[in-house]
């Protein structure tokens, strides 16, 4: 039987190294990203049903979408990774060349996460054409998607992926001595490949609970924070994959566990 590691180091903050009028600041900067990212999944959710596949979107239209998500679901817990760089960046250079290199990381993190964007829009596609081919098995697909993000809790993936995220010091130290030539979108691209690592678990979820499902979303959100930044964040993830195994076994026979792959009657016509 697999045990948790008992050492759970708590996590780096980075941000106390800033005065704490300009932690403050950075704090609040990162939640009205989120808030506002949030407020427009919202508004976008409501002309949207939680039906299989892609839901007729376009691909660029999904990736809009879907780093707007992304925005509103990862910046609260990237936050003290940003905010440290942002510092770091901020002794270097000033003015529009200080905003344009944090903008740069910003743009790297969110490139890692919009390839797998690309990833997720050709599941959804071949998520969506089964379902309507074969209604049935849409039970036994979100069997799968739980079994595997369950399992995903589990592995030494999630586990690097997750030190990385909960003790991103000695990154910074390294990062420092990337080649200047587009440094801070490199350094957020490789942060944000390292949270993909940690989170495209539990992502996978929105398969069968369904892509615009908000409190699904909401409820990630506040797991990934958690596991991130929560001194018991290790202990949560096995917590959340014993749960998602649970589910994985009830799935078969609970069609109301998977609103993501259930076809709505508009959608049968």
């Amino acid at each position: 039987m697999l045990h948790p590691r008992i050492v759970a180091p708590a996590p780096a903050q980075p941000g106390s190294l800033l005065p704490r009028r300009e932690l403050a600041a950075a704090w609040t900067l990162m939640i009205l990203l989120a808030g506002l990212a949030w407020i427009l999944t919202v508004a976008q959710s409501r002309d949207m049903g939680m039906e299989p596949g892609t839901m007729g979107m376009a691909l660029p239209l999904f990736l809009l979408l879907w780093v707007t998500m992304m925005v509103a679901m990862m910046f609260p817990s990237v936050a003290p990774v940003a905010i440290a760089w942002a510092q770091a960046i901020s002794r270097q250079s000033a003015g529009a060349t200080r905003a344009a290199r944090i903008a740069q990381f910003a743009a790297g993190y969110l490139l890692s996460w919009t390839a797998f964007g690309l990833l997720a829009y050709g599941a959804l596609t071949a998520t969506g054409r089964l379902v309507d081919s074969h209604p049935g098995a849409g039970r036994w697909l979100g069997t799968a998607v739980f079994l595997l993000a369950g399992l995903s809790q589990f592995g030494p993936l999630k586990r690097v992926c997750l030190l990385h995220c909960r003790n991103p010091l000695a990154h910074l130290v390294r990062y420092a001595h990337f080649r200047p030539w587009a440094r801070d979108l490199r350094v957020g691209a490789h942060h944000g490949l390292y949270c993909v690592g940690c989170c495209w678990g539990l992502m996978i979820i929105l398969i069968p609970l369904g892509v615009m499902n908000v409190a699904a979303m909401a409820g990630l959100a506040a797991v990934i924070f958690l596991e991130k930044l929560w001194r018991w964040g290790p202990w949560l993830t096995w917590a959340v994959g014993i749960a998602f195994l649970v589910l994985a076994a009830l799935a078969p026979f609970q069609d109301g566990l998977l609103p993501g792959l259930e076809m709505s009657e508009h959608s049968m016509m």
